[in-house]
């Protein structure tokens, strides 16, 4: 049986970890060795890589971190971030090189255990796609623009910092599981041998943890428009082509040659999130206009709802007219007409009854007098008493 190289008291306690975040479980308690001699079992990796797989105690710690992201970057100005969800459509690894009795790595956020692709790998592929569009002839992306955004290092002059920050991603498996991968080399009696080269050498598989395929991945993007050049064009505009050039053809951590990586928008989460934009600015609209509104006094605050009603009705007379002849009690008129009446006797203010008699006369003229002799007296009566 293999067990996690720990003191005898965390290994009678074994209970006590097998939840605990897939980090910890691969970098401090992962069970490869042999308990009778504590050597490492060679032939023991994909085992110990499977006890390493659930995000166990760390989904929830995973929520909440995207939460709190998500909530910091809605905190900034529009015009200072970008928000991108996205899908692996394959599997995609990050940190394979980091040190590890299983000779290949993986990438966890210390102390929190939770698998990642750090901000700083996200820039390097961003500016890896940059310059890919700039030698594709992209008339939208110049060498100084590239520099502007992702910053330049340079041996010869000063380091130039650019105005794009990229946070760390932390993706969100399906099922709440990583996975193990495979890959098999066929020719290491060549590569590591020094052997000649041939077709009979034995494939060696080795395992590897990976993130799975379908992970919900959210990329935040912020920009600090101090650091912009003058001419810049919209950075938004050329942030997007730069991600679609990395999502179809780059791909993001390691193995990237091989497919993995691969990355595209997630159609479901934009368009929740256009909602969510939307809804964002009819609130702010609204809060603005019932502020705006706040700061008149009561007789212009009269006359923004009273042109407001006599809009209703101009809106009406409109659209009745486009259906051709009047037809008196089927109309869409009669009943604007009847309520334009009865709210404008009971306004204060002369310059909105002037404008309410103006056009209900003008409506009158279109539609002629009631045929009761009573309504007509009534119309006539409310009219004198708006233009008095």
């Amino acid at each position: 049986m293999n067990v996690a190289a720990v003191p005898e008291y965390v290994l009678k306690a074994a209970a006590g970890f097998r939840n605990c975040p897939p980090g910890h479980r691969f970098n401090l308690y992962f069970e490869l060795w042999q308990e009778r001699n504590w050597l490492i079992d060679r032939n023991g990796k994909a085992n110990a890589l499977r006890q390493c797989l659930a995000l166990g105690d760390a989904a929830p710690l995973l929520q909440a971190v995207r939460r709190r992201q998500h909530a910091l970057a809605n905190a900034l100005p529009d015009e200072q971030r970008q928000i991108i969800d996205a899908l692996s459509t394959a599997p995609f690894a990050t940190g394979l090189g980091l040190e590890h009795p299983v000779d290949n790595g993986f990438a966890f956020l210390t102390p929190y255990g939770l698998p990642y692709l750090a901000g700083s790998g996200v820039k390097g592929v961003l500016r890896q796609a940059a310059a890919e569009l700039l030698d594709d002839g992209d008339a939208t992306l110049t060498q100084p623009l590239i520099d502007a955004l992702f910053g330049q290092e340079s041996q010869t002059a000063d380091a130039l910092r650019g105005a794009l920050s990229c946070w760390d991603v932390f993706p969100v498996p399906p099922g709440g599981e990583l996975v193990v991968e495979i890959m098999t080399p066929h020719f290491n009696h060549y590569y590591q041998e020094e052997e000649s080269p041939h077709d009979a050498g034995k494939p060696t598989p080795i395992p590897f943890l990976a993130v799975p395929a379908r992970s919900e991945l959210r990329f935040i993007v912020t920009c600090n428009p101090a650091l912009l050049p003058p001419d810049c064009p919209e950075w938004k505009s050329v942030l997007d082509s730069v991600v679609a050039h990395a999502f179809d053809w780059m791909g993001f951590g390691a193995k990237t040659a091989v497919g993995y990586g691969a990355m595209a928008q997630d159609p479901a989460a934009v368009e929740a999130r256009q909602r969510q934009q939307e809804q964002r600015h009819r609130q702010a609209a609204a809060a603005a206009e019932a502020a705006r509104l706040a700061s008149l006094s009561p007789e212009e605050q009269e006359l923004e709802a009273a042109r407001a009603s006599i809009a209703v009705l101009r809106n009406a007379f409109e659209t009745a007219k486009a259906q051709g002849p009047y037809k008196a009690g089927s109309s869409p008129i009669d009943e604007p007409r009847r309520k334009l009446f009865q709210q404008a006797i009971e306004w204060q203010s002369p310059v909105a009854r002037g404008e309410a008699a103006a056009l209900l006369r003008e409506v009158i003229k279109w539609t002629g007098w009631p045929g009761r002799k009573e309504r007509k007296q009534e119309f006539q009566d409310w009219l004198r008493t708006l233009e008095s």
